[in-house]
């Protein structure tokens, strides 16, 4: 590790365990229904979107927080499986984070999310290793989020935050990324795309789901193709996108190439059940971009 670079992404953000069950159609308030399926996989924004970038080739760091059971474990386990430096991963005396998903079946999904380790974050200082992209979301508490992006400034990192889940945000966060991906929720919370550019964020990528996405600077606005695939579990497609974006940007592809292979993983994602499961490698994303 003796180059200036020493990863291509580090990703600060959520690790939790996903509890997934699968019915035919969500339910309606005050509405009990029978699950089809059960499974309980890796999650959480920033694990995924680790996991996401690593597959695509990036040398990725993850910083988070995991409690002190089998669950922190194992989401350990599995992100040094995929080659993620977990060296500030922590392990802490708390609950690991659950998210509890349910998805119906078009795909379609809710997710309710239990912080627990992830709320710890920032209880002691964070370091953030030199990196090209500072990848960061909104699962995580929020002056983690200022102080991390910061730091990557400082460092001239491409700073690069996930909007995610949707939240107002103050102007001296948002004036700390460079890239700002949010979907057309998360987007409207903040108050739209001008709003964003407005407040110093230099390129807001804007994904559409079946709709591909928009890049939009000060100058333009841009359409991103969608690529077309028979849907069966939305659950992981943004993060596949985030993650794959990341480390083409970090691989030095301009970010409207980044973007059209970023629409190609966060499709691919949507063929797979599960979040982690689905995130595509990159040899699977190149050779359809390449057709």
């Amino acid at each position: 590790m003796g180059d200036s670079t020493e990863f291509d992404v580090v990703v600060v953000g959520s690790c939790n365990l996903d509890l997934v069950s699968t019915t035919t159609r969500l339910p309606s308030p005050g509405e009990t229904l029978r699950a089809v399926t059960y499974a309980e996989h890796a999650g959480g924004k920033g694990l995924n979107q680790a996991v996401a970038c690593a597959r695509m080739g990036a040398r990725v760091a993850f910083i988070g927080c995991v409690g002190n059971d089998s669950a922190g474990t194992m989401l350990r386990e599995l992100l040094e499986s995929e080659g993620v430096d977990t060296t500030q991963l922590k392990t802490i005396d708390a609950p690991t984070g659950r998210a509890f998903i349910t998805v119906d079946a078009n795909g379609e999904n809710t997710i309710v999310i239990v912080a627990g380790a992830n709320a710890h974050l920032g209880d002691t200082a964070i370091t953030v290793p030199r990196t090209k992209v500072l990848l960061t979301q909104l699962e995580i508490p929020l002056p983690v989020v200022i102080d991390v992006l910061t730091q990557a400034r400082l460092q001239n990192s491409i700073t690069v935050l996930n909007p995610a889940p949707a939240t107002p945000l103050s102007h001296e966060l948002l004036s700390l990324c460079d890239i700002a991906v949010p979907n057309e929720t998360e987007s409207a919370a903040l108050g739209g795309t001008q709003v964003l550019l407005g407040v110093g964020v230099t390129t807001v990528i804007t994904t559409l789901g079946e709709r591909g996405a928009e890049i939009s600077n000060a100058t333009s606005t841009t359409p991103i193709a969608p690529y077309t695939v028979d849907a069966i579990d939305t659950v992981g497609a943004g993060d596949a996108f985030v993650g794959a974006l990341c480390a083409e940007i970090a691989r030095g592809t301009d970010i409207h190439h980044a973007s059209e292979i970023a629409s190609i993983a966060g499709a691919l994602a949507t063929t797979v059940p599960g979040a982690v499961p689905s995130l595509p490698q990159r040899a699977a994303v190149m050779s359809l971009y390449a057709d």
